[in-house]
């Protein structure tokens, strides 16, 4: 293989496909990138067989070929070079000789015949969405992915299609949110049913996501996976997790009795603040709700106690309830600066909260005995 290309061309690419990489060595051919060439197309795949991406370049190819090289090494050499032309060649020893203007190296590379087979795309159950909707459903949601490996069921964001429009939903048994998402194009079967997208594959979307931020990308699935293709030069694999999705729609209240509104800078800066003499285990600290007034106050054994006031509008009787600082300010970090509304029943109830300004978007937080 012989071939030419822009050294930061090829090193934003190696960059892209790099956190795919499989950084436990299970199999030593995973700790590769593949480097195909074709007609004038230069393909980089990298996969841990849960996630995998390609991406395709424009390159001057003098003679096709392919080849296996260890990613995290071609991705330190690239980042080295100055933004010059590159020489590629593969001899006939398995070494690819690079040259960027007067810095050479002889690489050694493994045969393209042991990298896996993967497939890339399932073209009949095809939908669209914008990259900007791709962005707002995983920044809205992503906060509440489990991190509790032993619940895999729960370490995604599950989409469904519901009532027109697509759904989706994060729980981690302390706080749910949920977005629905009104415009996209096109149906797919298995959305009727849900599908859970694992947290490593999120990241790679929301990588596509911040890559093409004006465009939409095809998406299509399987039983198994899911297939993203931006601009046709820019795709995705992501195995699905392969489990049935909680019934999240219980932990939602049908109705709730009690409900204040406040500036959401208002009380997450002042949660901040308060958080600050929690404990350190719990992050525990209490609202007291009363008409007209919130206090929001914490007590430390070795430290001291906080306690800050802040005007709100509230008509019902006098109530404490009691937060994981941590998830009230994650959950109010994604929303924007506008007015929130707090929905509650009683002191053991889950709280709803709910932006003025996103109709789309729903929050839930347990509450935490104090």
């Amino acid at each position: 293989m012989k071939l030419s290309i822009q050294s930061n061309v090829l090193r934003d690419a190696i960059n892209k496909v790099l956190s795919v990489v499989d950084k436990k060595n299970s199999r030593p051919i995973l700790t590769n990138c593949l480097i195909r060439s074709q007609g004038q197309k230069l393909e980089l795949i990298a996969t841990d067989l849960e996630v995998s991406a390609k991406i395709i370049l424009n390159a001057k190819i003098e003679k096709e070929g392919s080849f296996c090289i260890n990613s995290k090494n071609i991705s330190d050499i690239l980042r080295e070079l100055p933004n010059e032309e590159l020489l590629l060649n593969v001899d006939t020893n398995n070494l690819l000789n690079l040259n960027c203007k007067s810095i050479n190296y002889s690489l050694l590379v493994t045969s393209a015949d042991e990298f896996p087979q993967l497939n890339f795309q399932n073209q009949s159950s095809e939908f669209r969405l914008k990259t900007k909707q791709i962005s707002h459903i995983i920044n809205k949601t992503q906060h509440a992915i489990s991190t509790d490996e032993t619940r895999l069921y729960l370490n995604g964001i599950y989409l469904q299609l519901t009532d027109s429009k697509l759904r989706s939903v994060a729980i981690d048994g302390h706080r749910l949110a949920l977005l629905d998402t009104h415009e996209f194009i096109g149906e797919n079967k298995f959305l009727v049913d849900g599908v859970i997208i694992p947290r490593k594959g999120i990241n790679e979307l929301k990588k596509i996501a911040d890559t093409y931020p004006e465009d939409d990308v095809s998406i299509s699935l399987d039983d198994s996976f899911m297939f993203v293709n931006a601009r046709n030069e820019y795709y995705l694999s992501i195995r699905l997790i392969a489990r049935e999705y909680p019934k999240y729609q219980t932990v939602i209240p049908s109705k709730t009795t009690n409900r204040f509104h406040i500036d959401r800078n208002a009380i997450l800066n002042a949660v901040k603040r308060i958080k600050i003499l929690s404990n350190e285990k719990t992050n525990g600290i209490k609202l007291n709700v009363a008409p007209g007034l919130l206090t929001i106050s914490t007590q430390h054994p070795a430290l001291g106690q906080a306690n800050e006031t802040l005007p709100i509008a509230y008509e019902g009787k006098a109530t404490e309830i009691g937060f994981n600082a941590k998830y009230l300010i994650e959950s109010l970090s994604v929303l924007n600066e506008s007015d929130v509304t707090f929905e509650f029943n009683n002191e053991l109830s889950p709280v709803v909260i709910k932006a003025d300004d996103l109709p789309d978007f729903l929050g839930i937080i347990m509450l935490l005995k104090l």
